[in-house]
């Protein structure tokens, strides 16, 4: 399914969190603070898109309901002059559950289950048990373009790594990669924002964060 809503979609990726910075599976988990550095990636987040959209722009907001995600939007809305608490939160843009492994640092389980990162895709190769997998992510971002299709203008999204990397394949038509059930965006650096207009992406902005796993 290619996306095309009438108007641009910017996606943003949170900035830094103390879980990233510790290597530990973060996930669904609902509030892991941002580091400094995130702090430092959602100000450039924010100034890029002021450069882009200029100030009070007419724009959507929609956030996963994730701490570090709106953490993320308040920075950027001081730069758009907009007000953060008007957002949208929806739980369906929230990262890929781990299940039991949330919370685990990575290198405990690069001993218990090797093999359980994918490193050419950043991806995991495996569901955590208790987690969630890709088709379901796709599944449940799907599910919210349907949804928010009505939705007018400009827009701006913020929410994870991976399961941005799958909503922004199923909006730009990207076809399913077998071994994880779904269409995989090419990964970026956490602070990085796209904008993705009639399933067209591009980059509006580059982060200076780390890239794929952890998540």
């Amino acid at each position: 399914m290619t996306n095309q809503r009438k108007g641009r979609d910017f996606i943003a990726r949170h900035g830094e969190t103390v879980f990233n910075i510790a290597r530990r599976m973060q996930g669904d988990h609902p509030h892991t603070p941002l580091t400094r550095a995130g702090f430092a990636q959602a100000d450039q987040m924010g100034a890029a898109l002021r450069a882009i959209l200029g100030p009070k722009p007419k724009l959507t907001l929609w956030s996963s309901s994730a701490g570090r995600a709106l953490q993320t939007l308040a920075i950027i809305c001081e730069h758009l002059e907009l007000d953060w608490h008007q957002a949208r939160r929806d739980d369906r843009l929230v990262e890929i559950g781990m299940g039991e492994w949330s919370g685990r640092y990575y290198a405990d389980l690069m001993d218990e289950a090797p093999g359980f990162l994918d490193l050419e895709h950043g991806l995991y190769t495996r569901p955590p048990p208790g987690g969630e997998w890709y088709d379901g992510i796709a599944a449940r971002v799907s599910s919210w373009l349907a949804d928010t299709d009505d939705d007018a203008g400009d827009r701006l999204v913020i929410m994870h790594g991976m399961s941005s990397r799958i909503l922004r394949g199923v909006m730009t038509g990207l076809p399913v990669l077998p071994q994880f059930g779904a269409p995989v965006a090419p990964d970026l650096p956490q602070g990085s924002v796209v904008l993705i207009e009639q399933g067209v992406e591009t980059v509006a902005h580059l982060g200076t964060g780390r890239g794929a796993a952890p998540a």
